[in-house]
């Protein structure tokens, strides 16, 4: 492909990149937005695997053939559920790649001052030998970022992927002296980048992937559950400029233009988070929620049980009602019998609505997805700053499988883990009624007394039995 074609094919698919990122902002173009992307990606794959300089097409070939045929089988065995562990996976492959991509560029230029001509040189190399001295040690400081920022978000995602999974315990896990370990590694990747810079060849190069990768590994590590969405963005937005730092590596627009997307969008979502958590975001990075904190005198007691016949009884007299959903419904997949609930109130000349807290799930937007995938109207699925205000007026609200963004202890309690986090005001309401499994506490490790108040019950078992059993007592 001739250079300016490259450049041409570069530029719309990242105005289709822009295009996608820009749709998703809004649930009723989301779906557009996706196809947006898909062409967008199909395009840069094919332009840049018949950009000049390229060869081996049958190795190139089957890489994408085999990316793509994992990708179709992962796609359909994920269940919604699993969506944020899977987008913590794909985050470390960047990362991965990132560092790869760097160490093979430092093989590449060890193996290209051996030469003593230029001829038979193809691909990356030509680029390598067109570069002068100062050009060379640039590339080696791009290399050198890109594999310190790779690691971090490779064993980081790796850490993430098993919390979220629930391979890894969710509360904050830190090595005695905290964050005094991270810092000696700081120092060290420092250390060994001087001495990459001086000639240090690969093996410098590889301890700071490892170095780097254990500050990943430890940073994540002590971030406790309840921060875990954040998390999720913050490693989107360090795979973004890991990207990035292989763009410059490899001479590569679209992958420089593509990672500064992804890394500052993952950087604003990340802060729009923290706000609507009331949280700092290094405070975010140097501990998150779940660890030690003093518990509210509230959270004692007996948490009383209804069941669905009392839950039906309470629908039926009430005029306004009002679903808070949460992880508990997304594991339960109880979507579905909520949206045939919400439509049969309405029906019935019921005020119904749903309020949705920011980082509800375990991922951002994780509850907005579910329920347009269950066609609950757009309309009636309001935010947090939209419907708090509402809850004293509301007769009946019904929470299905929240914990942490219901907890009154973030604002009743000042010595509380979770102080001074927004949360869905629930407990003003007339009626609660919370479909929970069973007693335990929520994904924070931190108790909740909303369970024990006077104008809230406990409906055990699973959500859309629970549901179920609502919309045939509501018949």
């Amino acid at each position: 492909m001739h250079e300016g074609f490259l450049q041409a094919a570069y530029v719309g698919a990242g105005v289709l990149f822009i295009l996608s990122l820009g749709g998703l902002s809004n649930q009723e173009s989301a779906k557009r937005a996706i196809w947006y992307g898909m062409a967008g990606m199909a395009l840069a794959m094919l332009s840049t695997a018949l950009s000049p300089g390229i060869g081996n097409f049958p190795a190139i070939g089957a890489m994408i053939l085999i990316g793509a045929v994992i990708g179709v089988i992962v796609a359909m065995r994920v269940e919604m559920t699993g969506m944020p562990q899977l987008i913590a996976a794909l985050h470390s492959f960047v990362g991965l790649a990132a560092v790869f991509i760097g160490i093979n560029a430092e093989l590449a230029l060890m193996s290209l001052s051996t030469q003593t001509s230029d001829v038979g040189l193809t691909g990356f190399a030509i680029k390598l030998a067109e570069k002068s001295g100062p050009e060379i040690t640039v590339l080696k400081i791009e290399v050198l970022l890109g594999i310190f920022v790779g690691a971090i978000t490779f064993t980081g995602s790796v850490i993430a992927f098993g919390k979220l999974a629930g391979k890894i315990g969710s509360r904050p896990r830190k090595l005695p002296g905290g964050h005094y370990w991270n810092s000696l590694a700081l120092i060290g990747c420092a250390g060994l980048g001087a001495f990459y810079l001086s000639g240090g060849g690969v093996t410098a190069i590889v301890l700071v992937a490892v170095l780097a990768g254990l500050i990943g590994w430890h940073l994540i590590m002590g971030i406790g559950g309840a921060d875990m969405p954040v998390v999720v963005s913050m490693l989107n937005s360090y795979s973004g400029w890991a990207a990035a730092a292989i763009g410059f590596t490899l001479g590569n627009d679209l992958l420089i233009m593509t990672g500064a997307l992804v890394g500052s969008s993952g950087a604003i979502l990340s802060y729009i988070m923290c706000r609507a958590m009331n949280r700092n975001f290094v405070s975010v990075i140097l501990g998150g929620f779940g660890g030690a904190g003093e518990a509210s005198a509230d959270a004692a007691g007996e948490q009383v049980s209804i069941d669905a016949e009392g839950v039906a009884a309470a629908i039926e007299n009430a005029d306004s009602i009002i679903f808070v959903p949460g992880y508990g419904m997304a594991v339960a997949q109880a979507q579905g019998p909520i949206s045939e609930l919400t439509q049969r109130l309405r029906d019935a000349g019921k005020s119904v609505r749903f309020a949705i807290h920011p980082v509800a799930g375990r991922l951002p937007g994780h509850m907005n997805v579910l329920l347009a995938e269950a066609r609950v109207p757009y309309d009636i699925v309001l935010e947090m700053d939209e419907i708090n205000q509402d809850f004293p007026n509301t007769d009946v609200t019904i929470v299905v499988g929240s914990n942490d963004i219901v907890n009154p202890e973030a604002q009743e309690n000042p010595n509380s883990p979770i102080a001074g986090m927004p949360v869905l005001e629930v407990w003003k309401s007339k009626q609660v009624f919370i479909s929970k499994r069973g007693q335990g506490t929520g994904y924070s490790g931190i108790e909740n007394p909303l369970f024990y108040r006077d104008n809230a019950r406990m409906l055990f078992g699973d959500a859309k039995a629970s549901i179920n059993q609502l919309l045939t007592l509501l018949e």
